[in-house]
C-alpha cells in the first residue's frame, strides 16, 4: 500500500476539485504521509474494520456538507447573475428598494458612501433597473483623470485644441448618448470643471474643448463619492448651485460592518467567483476564519473583504482558509473559543436538514432523495437534530 502512495497522491491532485472519505488501515495512520494525504485531500476518513454505525454517521456529514455547499453554490451564482449588490442584510434590502424607485425617472441620482462599499454597482443597477437598460453606460473616476484633461474627457475636444489634440474626439457625454453618465469620485472633480458640468446638466448641451459649437445630448447622471459634499461647499471647493443639482436623489451605501451577515455571505460569493484563481486544495473558509470576518470592523469595506479572499485563495497551505490566511488573526482575541470541527459539522448538516425539507415542503421522502440519504438516516438524523418531520411549519429554525 506505502508503494503506492505517490500514484495516490497524483490521483488526487487530477481530481483536486473532489472531497473525499478515506477508508484506512489503523497501522496506516502513524505513517507521515497518509496522514499528510488525509489532512490535504480528505474530507474525513474512517479506520478499518468497517463500522456500520460510524461510517453512517462520517457520510451523513459528508452528505449533508455537500447539500449545503451545493446550495451556497447556486445561491452564489444567481446573486452574481441577477444582482450585483450581494447581500441579504436590512440595509441592503433597503438599497435594492431605492433602486428600484429611483430608476423609474430621469431625474440626477448622488450615491455617497465611504470607498468601497459598491457605489458604481449601485449606480449600474440604477442604470439596469431604468428605461436606459440596453443604452451605453459610461463612466469615468474623476479623480483618476489629470485637472488638465478632464474637460476634454468628460465633453470632448476639437483638432488642435491644445497640444497632441491631433483629431477631434467626442467625450463621455456625447458616448453615453440614451443611456447613464456615471461621474464617480464627482467631489474631487475641479471648480472649473464644475462649472461645465452644471451648464451641461441645466441644458443637456455640451460644447468640446476649442469650439464654439454646442450639441444637444440625452444623458442621464448618476454621480457618487466619498466626500461630504455639503461640507466641501461650505469649504468653497464645491460649488452649491452644482450640489443641488445632482442631489436631487439620494442614497448612501452602508459600509460592511453595518450589513450584519454580509461579509459571511461575500466571502462565500468571491470565493466562488475567483474559483479558477485558488490553490487547488483549499476547500473554503474554517469555522474561525468565518467568525473572524464577522468581527473585523472592515474599514475597506467590499473591496478589503475581496482583496483578503483572493490573497487567502491563492496563498493559503491548508485545506481551509484560516484567520492568520486572511491577516485577521487579530480579529479573534476578544471572541469566546471557537466551535469544535464536530459542532460546525452538526450545524452545517442540521442546516442542510431543514433547507431540504423546507423547498420539499416537509415531505420526508422528497428531503431524502435530496440530501441523497435513505428515510431511515434521514429520520435518524431529525432526532438527532431535534428536527420535526410533523409538516413545514413545525420545523425548528
Amino acid at each position: 500500500m506505502l508503494n503506492q502512495l505517490p500514484a495516490l497522491e497524483r490521483f488526487l491532485q487530477q481530481h483536486g476539485t473532489r472531497e473525499w472519505i478515506a477508508l484506512v488501515e489503523p497501522d496506516l495512520l502513524w505513517d507521515p504521509r497518509v496522514r499528510e494525504i488525509l489532512r490535504h485531500w480528505c474530507y474525513d476518513f474512517h479506520s478499518l474494520p468497517v463500522d456500520t454505525y460510524r461510517l453512517e454517521v462520517v457520510l451523513g456529514h459528508a452528505f449533508g456538507m455537500a447539500e449545503l455547499l451545493m446550495h451556497s453554490d447556486v445561491h452564489c451564482n444567481s446573486l452574481d447573475q441577477k444582482d450585483p449588490l450581494t447581500g441579504e442584510s436590512p440595509p441592503m434590502d433597503q438599497i435594492r428598494r431605492t433602486i428600484s424607485k429611483v430608476a423609474r425617472v430621469a431625474a440626477p441620482v448622488l450615491i455617497t458612501g465611504e470607498s468601497g462599499t459598491g457605489k458604481e454597482l449601485a449606480a449600474r443597477a440604477v442604470h439596469e433597473a431604468s428605461p436606459r437598460a440596453g443604452r451605453p453606460f459610461e463612466a469615468i473616476n474623476c479623480a483618476a483623470v489629470p485637472a488638465s484633461l478632464i474637460q476634454s474627457e468628460l465633453f470632448g475636444h476639437e483638432r488642435g485644441a491644445f497640444t497632441g489634440a491631433h483629431r477631434t474626439r467626442g467625450g463621455r457625454v456625447q458616448s453615453a448618448h440614451g443611456g447613464t453618465l456615471f461621474l464617480d469620485e464627482i467631489g474631487d472633480l475641479p471648480l472649473e470643471v464644475q462649472a461645465s458640468l452644471l451648464r451641461f446638466l441645466q441644458n443637456q448641451t455640451v460644447q468640446k474643448v476649442g469650439s464654439d459649437h454646442e450639441e444637444k445630448v440625452d444623458v442621464r447622471v448618476v454621480a457618487a463619492t466619498h466626500v461630504n459634499l455639503t461640507e466641501a461647499v461650505k469649504e468653497g471647493r464645491f460649488r452649491e448651485d452644482l450640489f443641488y443639482r445632482l442631489d436631487v436623489l439620494h442614497f448612501e451605501m452602508p459600509p460592511l460592518r453595518e450589513r450584519d451577515g454580509d461579509g459571511v455571505l461575500l466571502a462565500h460569493h468571491f470565493f466562488q467567483a475567483f474559483a479558477r484563481d485558488r490553490n487547488a486544495r483549499v476547500k473554503g473558509f474554517s469555522a474561525s476564519a468565518l467568525e473572524a470576518i464577522r468581527q473585523h470592523h472592515w474599514p475597506g469595506n467590499v473591496r478589503e473583504l475581496i482583496n483578503r479572499v483572493r490573497r487567502a485563495m491563492v496563498l493559503c497551505e491548508n485545506r481551509f482558509i484560516q484567520p492568520e490566511d486572511l491577516g485577521l488573526e487579530d480579529a479573534l482575541e476578544n471572541t469566546l473559543p471557537q466551535a469544535s470541527l464536530e459542532e460546525v459539522r452538526a450545524e452545517a448538516e442540521r442546516a442542510a436538514i431543514v433547507r431540504a425539507l423546507r423547498a420539499c415542503e416537509g415531505n420526508v421522502s422528497a428531503a431524502a432523495r435530496r440530501l441523497n440519504v435513505s428515510r431511515i438516516t434521514l429520520y435518524r438524523l431529525a432526532r438527532r437534530h431535534e428536527i420535526s418531520l410533523q409538516g413545514q411549519a413545525a420545523i425548528k429554525s
